[in-house]
């Protein structure tokens, strides 16, 4: 089904059918432009009450659906806070998240940082009093907050993925715009993600054309690389033991077409690739299909991503070694300018403790 829509948002289908649910989905979008709009307008105008904490807020977010690489983003970002030990606290509103669990995003943050604190609940604020309250956080990084104006930021940080910056430039569900361009201008940040993805030229075209409408904020690139390979039971591997070698892979997650460049650009021999829904359950069934397939070929691995990998529980896949490439953000240009916003939260955030102190 998201492949299906995807080519039909994208323009890629053609004929009668297409066009007609094309114009359907630009009239639904409209509508949701104008709620959009109006719920903007109430927060620009201060008619929608906005609720501050007492500690440093940023927020990781984006204009559009689907992956832009905001868990690597917001890894990153934790981890510089750790590193000048300040107790830092992920926020956020748990999507898709079964009843007794956490969601996707969390378990693969927690496969990174373990000592993270994550906190996971619809309203934001009520999120955030609990990561102070209870967790002692003295900053906190709100992921995928950008939309989630209730909630007052000290710094706002927006990834736009380079091989689909604009949504395929209508808002949802016509395209997968969350908002309007000019939302950008809310941004102290961006990141441009997947910059190795695109010519320099089509950078520096996207870099022009976004910093048109918001001037004001800095500007940083930033490239997803492999990490290592990681497998259910924690064990590891570099990423080149199985340069060379056959493998399949799969994934469920918001941009597959990024995560396949990746694959192949760590010279893997890719035989066969399958691209699964966002947030793919993984249920018995499901295992018992990718198995099924994964009888099939003659491989040396099979792999996915760090965050199918948490809600698999096993390392082998028809008797194929399973492993989880994990992926973290390198940022290529503009990391100055974001450690410098971030030395003055930092900075805030210490002031305020000694004030408590």
């Amino acid at each position: 089904m998201q492949g299906w829509y995807h080519q039909i948002v994208r323009g890629d289908r053609r004929g009668a059918l297409a066009t007609g649910v094309r114009g359907f989905l630009h009239a639904i979008s409209v509508g949701y432009g104008w709620v959009v709009r109006y719920r903007n307008w109430r927060f620009d105008t201060g008619r929608a009450k906005v609720h501050r904490l007492p500690v440093p807020v940023i927020s990781v977010g984006n204009l559009t659906l689907g992956g832009t690489g905001k868990t690597p983003m917001v890894g990153w970002l934790a981890k510089w806070f750790f590193d000048r030990h300040l107790r830092v606290g992920v926020i956020s509103r748990g999507y898709k998240a079964p009843r007794s669990g956490v969601s996707d995003e969390a378990l693969e943050l927690r496969r990174q940082l373990p000592e993270l604190i994550h906190v996971e609940d619809p309203d934001r604020v009520r999120a955030g009093w609990k990561a102070i309250e209870q967790f002692g956080c003295q900053i906190l990084v709100a992921d995928d907050a950008f939309q989630h104006r209730r909630l007052a930021r000290d710094l706002d940080i927006v990834l736009i993925d380079a091989k689909e910056p604009f949504g395929f430039g209508y808002l949802f569900p016509r395209g997968l715009l969350r908002e309007p361009i000019g939302g950008l201008r809310r941004a102290d940040v961006i990141v441009l993600s997947r910059v190795d993805m695109v010519s320099g030229s089509r950078r520096s075209q996207l870099r022009d054309q976004i910093l048109a409408v918001a001037p004001q904020t800095d500007w940083v690139e930033a490239v997803h690389e492999p990490i290592e390979l990681v497998n259910a039971k924690g064990e590891t591997a570099p990423v080149h033991a199985l340069a060379g070698q056959p493998v399949l892979a799969f994934c469920g997650i918001g941009q597959p077409e990024a995560f396949r460049y990746t694959l192949e650009h760590c010279s893997y021999h890719l035989s066969d690739f399958q691209a699964l829904p966002d947030h793919y359950p993984y249920r018995p069934r499901q295992l018992a299909q990718l198995a099924d397939w994964a009888s099939q070929w003659p491989v040396a691995a099979v792999l996915c991503t760090l965050k199918d990998l948490t809600k698999i529980p096993q390392d082998r896949m028809a008797d194929r070694p399973l492993w989880a490439l994990r992926i973290g953000i390198r940022l290529v240009e503009g990391e100055s300018l974001l450690e410098n916003r971030l030395t003055q939260l930092m900075n805030k955030a210490l002031e305020i403790e000694q004030t408590r102190a």
